[in-house]
C-alpha cells in the first residue's frame, strides 16, 4: 500500500508550493483540512508563513490539534515548515506571548536587528549540522536553504537541534528526535538540497 502524505490545511502558508516540492520528486502529497483524512494518513506536513497565534487559533477553529497531536503520538512522520516547526514549541513571544502544541519545551523568539541583521532574515544562508538525522542525509554542513522569518526557536534541551545557522545569533534551523523533524528553512523553495530533505522524509514513512 503506498504511504499517503497530507499537509495540513489550517488556511494559511504555502500550501501548494509544499505540494509541488513533493510533485517534484514524484510523490503525491494530500492538501486537507480533514480530521478523517489526517487520522488515516501515513505522514503529517505542517507548512506555514504568518504569526504564531494566528496559526494556533485557525489550527483550534478548524479542529486539526487533536488529530495531529493524535498522529504524532502514533509516531507518524511529522515535517513542519517555518511556522510548522516554530508551534511546537512551549511558546512564543510573537506580538505578545501565546502557548504553542508545547511538544518541544522552549520559546520562540524575536531576531533583534543591527545594521549587518536586518529582520526578517530573508535568503539564503548556510546551515551547520551539529547532529545527525534521517533527515539530513545528503546534506553537508555549507549547504545553502531559504530563509524568510522574523522569529527563531531557542530549546531547552540542546539535543533537538540537528542543524544551526548564523544570522547576528548561532539559532536552531532544524530540529529532529524519534518522528519529528522541523526546519525554519524552506526545503520546497530550496532547490535540489531541499527536494533531498523533502526525498528524505518520504523515505522516514
Amino acid at each position: 500500500m503506498k504511504p499517503e502524505i497530507v499537509i495540513i490545511d489550517y488556511g494559511m502558508g504555502n500550501l501548494r508550493n509544499v505540494q509541488r516540492g513533493f510533485e517534484r520528486i514524484g510523490f503525491e502529497a494530500r492538501v486537507t483540512r480533514s480530521k478523517r483524512e489526517i487520522e488515516r494518513a501515513s505522514a503529517i506536513v505542517l507548512p506555514g508563513v504568518g504569526a504564531f497565534k494566528d496559526c494556533m487559533v485557525n489550527l483550534e477553529r478548524y479542529g486539526l490539534i487533536e488529530p495531529l497531536l493524535r498522529s504524532i503520538e502514533k509516531g507518524k512522520p511529522y515535517l513542519g515548515i517555518c511556522l510548522g516547526m516554530q508551534i511546537l514549541f512551549s511558546e512564543s513571544e510573537e506580538f505578545g506571548s501565546h502557548k504553542g502544541l508545547d511538544l518541544i519545551r522552549g520559546k520562540v523568539v524575536r531576531f533583534k536587528a543591527d545594521p549587518e541583521h536586518k529582520v526578517p532574515h530573508m535568503g539564503w544562508n548556510s546551515v551547520e549540522i551539529v547532529r545527525e538525522a534521517p533527515m539530513l542525509q545528503g546534506i553537508v554542513s555549507g549547504d545553502f536553504f531559504y530563509f524568510v522569518h522574523s522569529y527563531y526557536v531557542v530549546p531547552e534541551e540542546r539535543e533537538w537541534i540537528s542543524s544551526l545557522t548564523e544570522y547576528g545569533t548561532a539559532f536552531a534551523s532544524s530540529v529532529s528526535k524519534d518522528n519529528l523533524f522541523a526546519t525554519q528553512f524552506h526545503p520546497e523553495k530550496s532547490q535540489q538540497k531541499g527536494l533531498r530533505i523533502l526525498e528524505n522524509f518520504v523515505r522516514m514513512i
